[in-house]
């Protein structure tokens, strides 16, 4: 089995930067660029000389990141990542003897796979979250969505060909625990410190991953006649239909409850992705949330409302419609 406080940090963060650092002495500055951005976790590559260095000086550091090694090719490449301070493994293939190791010596793996057989070896190491790579160039989401089927318990974190314009394809998977990420930290812009632009880059990583945005505008009304009144306003103001239910809506834009409900001067509704996902997100960054008003259905949590007010609103977050 793989260590549940690792999967949870690669669940909430969904983005795990894949990095190739040629300077160790950039390592600190990059963990904060990530952090800036609410991204938790990093797997720094041993593609380079750098790469343990500083896996080391991520560990020893007061920075709350989740730091493991990327592109283990051996059991002595494994071995100084730990030693180094590394809290998970990443490897672009299957090799038995490098899981092996891991395995017997309780560091959590993620093994590239490409195929049914190499699914079938991991799963007698007991392991059920896999790297799936290179994946655009293996199936991608189309390859993930078949494997659902026979592999029903496992999940999978995507890499290679992963990009700001397809993850959100891939956040869309049930069996997708999280994407491993190159375009938000290029090299290039390590060795030439641009960290405000790969915070920026991550920040929009993190924006298409939860896709969130603006769903109603919810306003307290004390009565119904006077919720009527303001739906009716807003409808002649915006061009809207009229509808009366548990409240009245006007369009799908502005809800009016017929009774003063959460919040101050009402709420806002946002709409996410994954709810479950963006929870984990929110908290992971300090957020916490109404556990005891979360509606839901057959399909899970309908919304959850945030703790206290922002401006005098309520916030919630919904599930796309």
């Amino acid at each position: 089995m793989q260590n549940k406080m690792v999967l949870d940090n690669m669940y909430s963060s969904a983005i795990i930067p894949v990095v190739a650092i040629d300077n160790s002495n950039d390592a600190i500055a990059l963990g904060k660029a990530f952090l800036d951005a609410g991204v938790k976790v990093i797997e720094v590559t041993l593609r380079t000389d750098a790469g343990v260095d500083a896996i080391r000086k991520l560990s020893e550091s007061e920075l709350d990141i989740l730091t493991g090694a990327g592109t283990v090719l051996s059991v002595e490449m494994a071995k100084k990542a730990v030693e180094a301070g590394a809290k998970f493994l990443v490897s672009p293939g299957f090799d038995e003897e490098v899981v092996g190791w891991a395995v017997e010596h309780q560091v959590p793996i993620l093994p590239g796979v490409t195929s049914p057989s190499e699914i079938a070896q991991a799963q007698k190491f007991g392991l059920n979250v896999l790297k799936f790579f290179p994946s655009e160039n293996i199936g991608g989401v189309k390859m993930l969505k078949a494997l659902k089927g026979p592999y029903a318990e496992l999940k999978f974190v995507p890499t290679g060909g992963i990009s700001a314009k397809n993850i959100g394809e891939y956040m869309e998977l049930p069996n997708v625990l999280a994407c491993g990420g190159s375009w938000i930290c290029p090299s290039k812009m390590i060795r030439e410190h641009q960290f405000d632009e790969i915070t920026r880059l991550t920040k929009e990583a993190v924006r298409n991953i939860h896709d969130i945005f603006l769903l109603h505008l919810g306003i307290n009304a004390k009565d119904a006649q006077e919720a009527e009144g303001i739906a009716h306003a807003y409808g002649d103001l915006l061009g809207l239909p009229v509808s009366d239910g548990a409240s009245f809506f006007a369009g799908d834009m502005v809800e009016i409850n017929k009774t003063p409900g959460k919040g101050t001067c009402g709420h806002i509704a946002l709409s996410v992705r994954n709810i479950d996902r963006a929870m984990a997100y929110f908290k992971s960054i300090g957020y916490t949330f109404d556990e005891e008003n979360m509606p839901r259905d057959d399909a899970g949590i309908i919304a959850a409302y945030f703790e206290g007010e922002f401006g005098g609103f309520a916030i919630h977050l919904r599930r796309h419609l």
